[in-house]
């Protein structure tokens, strides 16, 4: 049994196909296929089961699966480590859209000044991509503002952010300073997609309150949401920090929920067994350079 065994291994549990690890690979199908089939003589039992097109972890397979991406994950920073001693290291950071909007592009080019030699791979989608990436070690650090579920991953909240509800000027909601709660039941939303950090909190507040709406925009662009609200009489629900122009020209209006059910953090995320290099230390110091949220002073309230 070798690191090439389990990597082959880890990569077939993670596509669901021997054709599909292979690909992922750069390897032959029989390869792959073979190198299954040594491990699973090794360890005197199947790996997988196959159920339709699809290969699904055996018991035995499960129990292998975490221990296999410890160590593959471990002989690549080894990997690494060893190999980039005097040239340019990369860090592959992962953002969620929302942050990768409203932060990435500006911390990049701060941590490159702080660390010259490093150069930086950003890489953005939901939370929910995020996390399977960084468990899959194709990313070495996330800042995310969803719910991680996976224990594996350590979580560190660090930025302050909010969610307001965002209405243009041709909503009847754009001449209030106060709505209700309940005045969002059967509202038309621009909402984010499945898998979005934003979408969730905002689904979850309103099975909170026993609210329905309609969702008529659903894209995992901030931009083509704000739009909808400017020109499309919807309303959306996103970060304060996204709409800092929008704010200060009065083209739209946000609402502030006042109980602070839609406070959340941006974190730094990592798996718990990461070599955590220079970079990523520098990383988070800059993170907290961002950590306070000014309110605007011309907001209305949703209570």
């Amino acid at each position: 049994m070798t690191i090439r065994h389990l990597t082959i291994f880890v990569a077939v549990a993670d596509q669901g196909s021997m054709s599909a690890a292979a690909a992922h690979l750069y390897l032959s199908q029989p390869t792959v296929s073979q190198a299954i089939r040594e491990l699973e003589k090794h360890y005197n039992g199947l790996l997988f089961e196959r159920l339709g097109k699809k290969l699904y972890l055996t018991e035995r397979g499960n129990l292998l699966l975490p221990q296999a991406r410890s160590l593959t994950r471990q002989f690549q920073q080894l990997e690494e480590l060893m190999l980039n001693q005097g040239q340019s290291s990369t860090l592959k950071l992962g953002s969620t859209i929302t942050i990768g909007t409203c932060l990435t592009p500006f911390l990049i080019p701060k941590l490159q000044k702080i660390c010259p030699d490093v150069r930086v791979h950003s890489y953005v989608s939901n939370t929910k991509d995020i996390e399977q990436k960084l468990l899959r070690s194709e990313l070495d650090a996330g800042i995310v503002e969803g719910e991680i579920l996976s224990p594996d991953l350590t979580v560190l909240p660090i930025i302050d952010d909010c969610l307001v509800l965002a209405a243009g000027k041709d909503h009847p909601f754009y001449q209030k300073s106060c709505i209700q709660v309940q005045d969002l039941a059967g509202e038309s939303f621009a909402m984010r997609e499945q898998g979005s950090g934003t979408r969730q909190l905002f689904e979850d507040y309103a099975a909170r309150h026993q609210i329905s709406v309609q969702t008529v925009w659903e894209a995992n662009s901030p931009r083509t949401l704000l739009n909808a609200v400017l020109y499309d009489r919807v309303l959306s629900v996103m970060s304060l920090r996204l709409m800092k122009h929008e704010i200060q020209h009065n083209t739209i209006r946000v609402f502030y929920n006042q109980n602070g059910e839609w406070n959340r953090k941006f974190k730094l995320v990592y798996h718990k067994n990461k070599f955590l290099t220079p970079a990523i230390y520098e990383l988070e110091k800059l993170l907290h350079t961002y950590k306070n949220i000014k309110l605007p002073t011309n907001m209305g309230i949703l209570e």
